[in-house]
């Protein structure tokens, strides 16, 4: 009998232990950037039923004091199992100690000026003058980058510009921002990827993913639905397809594996390395490794750009100094900017060349292919980081 009231009051603790051990709640991950006030990325464990976390999440809030809560987006299991939410109290208490959940992340902040050279004003100008972007090598690719679909996840796109001629649309709006460029930094980046005389993939189409405002920032619960759209229209068409991201910020486990998600499922990603002249390893979304990462070199000298991030992530380099492409205005505005926001598209451009002529082909198949035929011609990069320049073959 004593053993077996041992043993009884040994359970008794080990059960009320394990109790009070799986209602210990997770802790929230820590962002080294700017973070969206008592907003969440809430990433779920595999096979979680959604909808009944949300609905149990749902109704805890009202019957809670004191408790605020607004799920903001639910996204493709495919892309991400997870949804981000505004919540106060109890629902956040409850969210913390749910064993439906993998890990809650704040939710950050991403902007262009992380990609645009702050030193560079905008130079406006009336008409086209001399290209620094380097485009001669495209003026004889008959394909043109026709039937490949390109995702400005961006500002916007002025989809009205006379370099777009009718190939530039509105995809979606992410932010409950108005669904237009008012910044300029989505149609210029368009531009350089698709436009007639400032772009290199001349006949394919682009489609603005608007998830920054246009004073230049964004979510990253906005981000990663940008990502989710583009993913879903790609699943959708079947059609040859690259999202491209001149944006950036802190490090977040949730970006970067939406973004993972999605070139597992056969979409193929550029991203601006960042303009901090930092090791892009530590930042958002430029650390994805399956991505291909790009940085800033002067087109006329293929010397780094002094501001343009570096290290082992970068794929390629492309031209990023004193970019002429669109700008918003009029049909026909340009501007010059600087940035490896300006590179990024650049590759794009060169991607889908490769997957109108070629087919289509596995993103890792394609990025083993751009650098393969990239050219070891830049100078000036710390030790570690590529010296390889994107060319078309």
């Amino acid at each position: 009998m004593k053993f077996s009231a041992a043993a009884t009051i040994f359970a008794v603790i080990s059960t009320t232990t394990t109790a009070l051990a799986a209602r210990l709640p997770l802790p929230i991950k820590t962002s080294s950037g700017p973070v969206k006030p008592n907003s969440y990325i809430v990433v779920l464990k595999p096979g979680t039923n959604m909808e009944a976390h949300i609905k149990e999440l749902t109704e805890l809030a009202t019957r809670s004091p004191g408790s605020e809560l607004s799920i903001t987006h639910q996204y493709d299991e495919r892309v991400l199992h997870a949804y981000s939410v505004q919540a106060i109290g109890p629902p956040l208490n409850h969210i913390l100690i749910s064993p439906d959940v993998d890990y809650v992340e704040p939710d950050g902040i991403a902007s262009i000026k992380y990609d645009v050279h702050e030193e560079n004003e905008v130079e406006r100008e009336d008409a086209p003058s001399e290209l620094t972007n380097g485009l001669a090598e495209f003026g004889g690719r008959a394909a043109g980058g026709a039937g490949v679909v390109v995702y400005g996840i961006d500002t916007g796109i002025y989809t009205a510009h006379s370099c777009f001629g009718g190939r530039a649309s509105w995809g979606a709006t992410f932010g409950g921002y108005a669904s237009r460029d008012g910044n300029g930094h989505g149609t210029h980046t368009a531009g350089t990827a698709v436009g007639t005389t400032y772009g290199v993939a001349t006949s394919a189409r682009i489609v603005a993913i608007k998830v920054l405002s246009d004073q230049g920032s964004g979510s990253y619960s906005d981000i990663i639905s940008g990502v989710n759209f583009a993913y879903n229209q790609f699943r959708t068409t079947r059609a040859p397809s690259i999202a491209t991201m001149s944006l950036g910020g802190p490090l977040s486990t949730a970006l970067n594996s939406a973004v993972n998600n999605a070139i597992a499922g056969g979409l193929h990603f550029t991203i601006a390395a960042g303009n901090s002249a930092v090791d892009a390893r530590n930042t958002s979304p430029a650390s994805v490794m399956d991505a291909n990462t790009i940085g800033a070199v002067d087109g006329s000298t293929n010397r780094i750009a002094s501001f343009s991030n570096y290290g082992s992530i970068i794929d390629v380099f492309a031209p990023g100094v004193n970019i002429l492409s669109a700008w918003i205005g009029s049909t026909t505005a340009t501007a010059r900017l600087s940035g490896t926001s300006m590179a990024t598209p650049y590759v794009a451009g060169v991607l889908a060349l490769a997957l109108s002529e070629y087919g289509q082909v596995s993103p890792a198949g394609l990025s083993n292919a751009l650098k393969t035929h990239a050219r070891p011609v830049v100078t000036g990069q710390p030790a570690g980081t590529t010296n390889l320049r994107a060319y078309f073959w």
